[in-house]
């Protein structure tokens, strides 16, 4: 019995990667019903999973670590949402833009799939779960409360019934059976209430996921600021980190796999470790994972600028195995619009993080978060915030419209601006950031780079079929001659500048 197990896990991981329409009789003698100790896995063997994506980097982490789990546990990751058996929605609520993003999404994936499951799940999914369970082909709305019990979720809707095997075939079609399916029941919900969550809600991630040449480590999660325009606590919860040493044994998985570069996430990245009695400091993390693991070369993600102190700097100038990059968030370089959206600094806070890392790390890339159009912003608090960016050596930005969140204080403010003034801040704020990255690329002419090759498909440049997409430390993208396999260090010399990127040899 147990060898026929066999061969009928390998008749399904064939079918699984081509034909799986249907699994016919002949294959093997008996109904695999005959061999419970096989079904569970053999259920998930037969199920094929796309992972769409939005939002910031830990989320991002959140979607490899589920994709983790799934093919732990037997599933396959389809090649696009169309041939999917399950598409998981990863959202985004930051703005009401991400939410109609991610409500488009749904539709679209429906519409070119209506036989998939639909699982939405992430911070539109905990903060507005009825908007999203009406959407057609939504199977289920899971919090990120619940987000760790999508694989459980997944391997139940799954299971078939008794009444799947027929005489001479198993269609998989039929997996579409009660008693978890959306054919006959309204979408269900799964949430909780995330400020109850003192766990670190959070999978291992073992690299690779995405296809990705560097994986992303969330090692913080929620917030205990209130911003008077973020949702984010609402929908994270409060401040919890992923102890110590577990950060550093998933930092040893991952670069004994032969990963280079892992970017640490966080929702606040800079708190990490306040949670814990006693207090542990996010500089004390690092130096442990320089002194403790091998990795050659680890980037975190935005980190809150009063929260970049001295001695983090001095930390990213000792070594050449942290990558010289910084990502603040500014939101705006108006006092009185700071003091309304609750920040805890002022724009001469943020001015002297910049210079201390400009003076310790001269060529660091420094990118900031900006809103445009907060309530209440005049014509010269919008020209206070670019004449600071103007000023200051930031070497790229990213630029939101403000939106107005559900449930946040800045919702219920006054004088909310015209729709055509936020768009035109915006593009006068992007128009700057494209300005001064293009400027910061012009610095590094003729500099010697050690950068790490990427596949091609993360890289956003113009594909060349005979150059590599690369990325130096200080986070800029280059192209190097010839065809380089990824993950490899390269020593280049930067020769010229095209419309957004480098060239090297």
């Amino acid at each position: 019995m147990w060898h026929l197990g066999i061969r009928i896990v390998a008749a399904l991981r064939r079918a699984s990667k081509g034909n799986r329409k249907l699994l016919r009789h002949e294959h093997f003698p008996l109904s695999y019903e005959h061999i419970p100790q096989v079904s569970l896995v053999l259920d998930l063997l037969m199920a094929t999973f796309y992972i769409q994506q939005f939002g910031c980097r830990a989320t991002q982490a959140d979607g490899a670590a589920i994709e983790r789990q799934l093919l732990d546990r037997g599933c396959a990751v389809a090649p696009e949402a169309s041939s999917a058996d399950f598409v998981v929605v990863n959202t985004c609520t930051v703005t009401a833009a991400a939410d109609a993003q991610a409500r488009d999404a749904i539709r679209k994936i429906h519409a070119a799939n209506p036989a998939a499951r639909v699982i939405v799940t992430g911070c539109y999914a905990q903060r507005a779960p009825e908007d999203l369970v009406a959407l057609p082909g939504v199977s289920w709305v899971v919090g990120n409360s619940h987000k760790p019990q999508i694989p459980q979720l997944i391997g139940e809707l799954s299971q078939p019934q008794p009444s799947v095997v027929q005489q001479n075939f198993i269609p998989v079609a039929s997996l579409d059976s009660e008693p978890l399916s959306l054919s006959h029941a309204p979408a269900k919900i799964l949430t909780g209430d995330i400020f109850e969550r003192s766990e670190f809600l959070a999978a291992p991630v073992l690299g690779g996921e995405g296809n990705h040449t560097r994986p992303t480590l969330k090692i913080q999660d929620g917030c205990n600021s209130r911003c008077s325009y973020c949702v984010i606590p609402f929908v994270r919860g409060k401040s919890r980190s992923m102890p110590p040493e577990v950060v550093l044994k998933e930092i040893r998985i991952l670069a004994a796999s032969g990963f280079r570069e892992i970017v640490l996430s966080g929702i606040n990245l800079g708190t990490y470790g306040r949670d814990f009695s006693p207090r542990v400091e996010f500089s004390a993390l690092l130096r442990r994972i320089l002194d403790e693991t091998s990795l050659e070369r680890l980037r975190i993600s935005s980190i809150e600028p009063l929260d970049v102190t001295h001695d983090l700097v001095d930390l990213f100038a000792s070594t050449d195995r942290i990558a010289q990059h910084f990502h603040m968030p500014l939101q705006s370089a108006s006092d009185r619009i700071l003091a309304a959206m609750h920040r805890w600094y002022r724009a001469e806070h943020y001015a002297r993080r910049v210079e201390l890392i400009r003076e310790r790390l001269p060529h660091a890339a420094i990118g900031a978060d900006v809103i445009a159009g907060f309530h209440g912003e005049t014509d010269a608090d919008h020209a206070a915030t670019l004449a600071f960016i103007e000023a200051l050596h930031f070497t790229y930005l990213h630029v939101f419209s403000f939106s107005a969140r559900p449930g946040t204080k800045a919702a219920t403010l006054p004088d909310q601006l015209p729709g055509a003034v936020i768009k035109r801040r915006a593009r006068e704020l992007r128009a700057l950031g494209e300005a001064k990255a293009a400027a910061f690329r012009r610095s590094q002419l003729g500099r010697s780079l050690r950068v790490l090759t990427l596949r091609r498909k993360e890289s956003t440049d113009v594909s060349s079929d005979s150059s590599t997409p690369t990325l130096s430390t200080n986070y800029l993208r280059i192209r190097v001659g010839g065809i380089w396999p990824a993950n490899t260090w390269l020593d280049v010399q930067i020769l010229s500048e095209e419309v957004n990127y480098l060239v090297g040899e």
